[in-house]
């Protein structure tokens, strides 16, 4: 399937390639570095899609149905899509091969009626039959419920309370806004509002059919016991609900003023927040509710913003991003191009070294919060998201444009001071770093009952951890007390069979592979329990055919999925980065997975890749980066048939 963002993207040509006879690593590699090149944005910079789940798209119609912006024309080429991704069984899955999702059934279900799609066609009575078996609405996660008592569905009483008085609580109280991850907290915030308003637009049909008991369709979920945490917080609830009926008009008034004026304060350029869809979808909702009309500047730019997250596909379906990976894409690209054998000076690398400087963030968001006297410096992940640079994408720009022979070589050197120090600042009193914040680490806000979809702290990783620690390595502080810090980290949480976990990617494939090559980029030998550890479980976890790959599963299940599954380009060349790294460069499990990957790839020099392998929260929203199929096996390939891993950096 050919797509493109309307709008925004621009065209993305390929490279018509023949593929010859040849099969050898280095053809392998020059047709995938050919492909690559040819994505190349006219201004520098790399973007595949991000495909998630339908959620996305049922939320879209429902949003529109909301605001009253509902086409025809839309609505056709959503539904369309919807069905395109309905299984067999009338359900839909959160990732591609994974099991039936209630939620997202439920989500895309409703769609479909709002597209008119009738209540007793087939499709539509094995969807509502699996919602039925699975407990009905009243099993579904708040967030879908949420979405359902806007148009009276679901009752709001029967939902948790989230007043917007929150925001009142300060940065160093045991639990406020910023005790929430970057992208829990920016939805949150526009949730007490439509918490607070309890809007209810008049339903267009009934959703009889989705109650496992008609007579009995908001059933009471029983308190936990009052001295454990989920029982605190019920009874909690519990209050926040009698304040609503009685809250004090002043302050209310007061709340929701401030909570507007947040908003409107973290929206980007673009028009989006944050660059991510939730935040975005309930920042309209509740502006809306606060009386901001729809033609008003910030309510027309959020709009357009959704405009350029849509993807239009060649059959007439709509599909919509859940963000946009644009920063990440282009210095993945840079890396992987020069491992393929690319001059630093390379007009395709001088141009995407251009494009990140000019994305450089060096105004303060958030993080500030934690870190009131870090000067900024860094990289969002998005076109334009200047309140959340991450440190992950911060580490990973470093590491490109140091390998860039640029013409202004001090605005280059001057933007990699300010990142590295930047990413210092950010590190955890752990010794490790998380994705957007320092030391947010707090349990508190994984108990509210509002808070059961996907994670809500942004606690360190060994993946985000590695990239800093490659970085820092790569800029010459190898021995920088700070890089041990961090180091140490990793050699303490490697998991007793080897592996580490992927937060941000699935899962211990994509950990290893990250942590392995900064080891030995930060000095750790190849001969170290801790590295002939890893290869020895990567080499365990190699399927028969050769290459790697690994369930979402893995998350709720490691004892069956950990390293299982079917073999994916993106996978089995994170396994290879760390087996080369690890010195494995002629070792049998080498040559069997560089094998898998010049038999699987296409003869336009890419590779087919269907399987999700990219994580936004573990288990609950999984990710389909559609470019990780081309930039990490060009990653793989360029370091074994020039056997120079990256990394390798020398002291100052």
């Amino acid at each position: 399937m050919t797509a493109t963002a309307g709008g925004r993207l621009g065209p993305q040509t390929s490279v018509a390639v023949t593929r010859s006879d040849d099969s050898s690593p280095a053809a392998a590699l020059s047709r995938a570095t050919a492909h690559l090149l040819s994505l190349q944005h006219a201004d520098g910079w790399w973007k595949g899609d991000l495909e998630t789940n339908v959620t996305m798209d049922a939320e879209d119609l429902l949003l529109r149905e909301f605001l009253g912006i509902r086409t025809e024309e839309q609505t056709r080429a959503t539904a369309a899509w919807i069905r395109s991704r309905q299984r067999e069984d009338g359900t839909w899955a959160t990732f591609h091969g994974g099991p039936p999702e209630l939620s997202t059934t439920v989500e895309a279900y409703v769609a479909l009626r709002l597209a008119g799609d009738a209540a007793d066609a087939p499709h539509m009575r094995a969807a509502a039959a699996f919602v039925r078996e699975r407990g009905g609405i009243a099993a579904s996660r708040v967030f879908t419920r949420i979405w359902l008592a806007l148009f009276g569905w679901w009752p709001w009483e029967e939902l948790p309370e989230l007043p917007p008085e929150v925001l009142f609580l300060p940065s160093w109280a045991p639990l406020n806004i910023y005790s929430f991850g970057q992208w829990a907290r920016q939805t949150i915030v526009p949730l007490t509002v439509v918490s607070a308003h309890r809007p209810v637009r008049p339903a267009p049909f009934g959703l009889t059919e989705l109650h496992a008991d008609p007579a009995d369709p908001y059933p009471r979920r029983p308190l936990a016991p009052p001295h454990t945490w989920d029982g605190l917080f019920q009874r909690l609830d519990q209050l926040m609900h009698r304040y609503h009926r009685h809250a004090i008009k002043p302050l209310r008034r007061l709340a929701l003023r401030q909570a507007a004026a947040w908003i409107v304060e973290r929206q980007e350029a673009d028009g989006c927040w944050g660059g991510i869809q939730p935040p975005a979808v309930y920042s309209l909702i509740a502006l809306r509710l606060l009386g901001y009309r729809l033609d008003h500047p910030v309510m027309k730019a959020g709009l357009a913003a959704f405009d350029s997250f849509t993807v239009h596909t060649e059959d007439g379906k709509r599909w919509l991003e859940a963000c946009q990976s644009p920063v990440w894409d282009t210095c993945l690209a840079a890396i992987a191009l020069r491992d393929a054998g690319l001059p630093g000076d390379h007009p395709a690398l001088v141009r995407a070294g251009d494009w990140m400087l000019g994305e450089e963030v060096t105004t303060r968001g958030d993080w500030a919060v934690k870190r009131p006297r870090l000067a900024p410096g860094g990289w969002a992940f998005e076109f334009q998201n200047d309140t959340y640079p991450d440190v992950d994408d911060t580490a990973e720009v470093v590491l490109a444009l140091r390998r860039i022979d640029h013409p202004d070589t001090a605005r280059l050197a001057g933007a990699v001071e300010r990142a590295v120090d930047w990413n210092l600042g950010m590190q955890s009193k752990d010794g490790a770093w998380g994705a957007f914040d320092a030391d947010n680490t707090s349990k508190l806000p994984n108990k509210l009952p509002f808070c059961d979809f996907g994670e809500v702290i942004d606690p360190p990783s060994a993946d985000v951890t590695a990239h800093v620690v490659e970085m820092l390595a790569g800029t010459g502080r190898t021995r920088d007390p700070r890089t041990r810090r961090g180091v140490a980290w990793l050699l303490r949480h490697q998991e007793a069979d080897g592996s580490w976990f992927g937060r941000w990617g699935t899962n211990y494939i994509y950990g290893t592979g990250s942590v392995v090559p900064a080891l030995i980029a930060a000095g750790i030998t190849p001969s170290h329990p801790a590295v002939r550890r890893a290869v020895a479980w990567l080499t365990d976890r190699q399927n028969p055919d050769g290459g790697w790959g690994e369930d979402m599963r893995s998350y709720e299940d490691p004892a069956t999925w950990a390293g299982r599954g079917e073999s994916t380009a993106s996978q089995t060349a994170w396994a290879l980065m760390a087996l080369l790294a690890a010195g494995e460069r002629d070792s049998a499990a080498v040559e069997r997975g560089v094998g898998w990957l010049t038999a699987t790839q296409r003869p336009d020099g890419t590779w087919d890749e269907p399987q999700f392998t990219g994580t936004g929260f573990p288990w609950d929203f999984s990710i389909n980066y559609h470019l990780y199929r081309l930039v990490f096996p060009v990653t793989a390939l360029g370091r074994y048939v020039h056997d120079a891993p990256l990394g390798r950096g020398g002291e100052e």
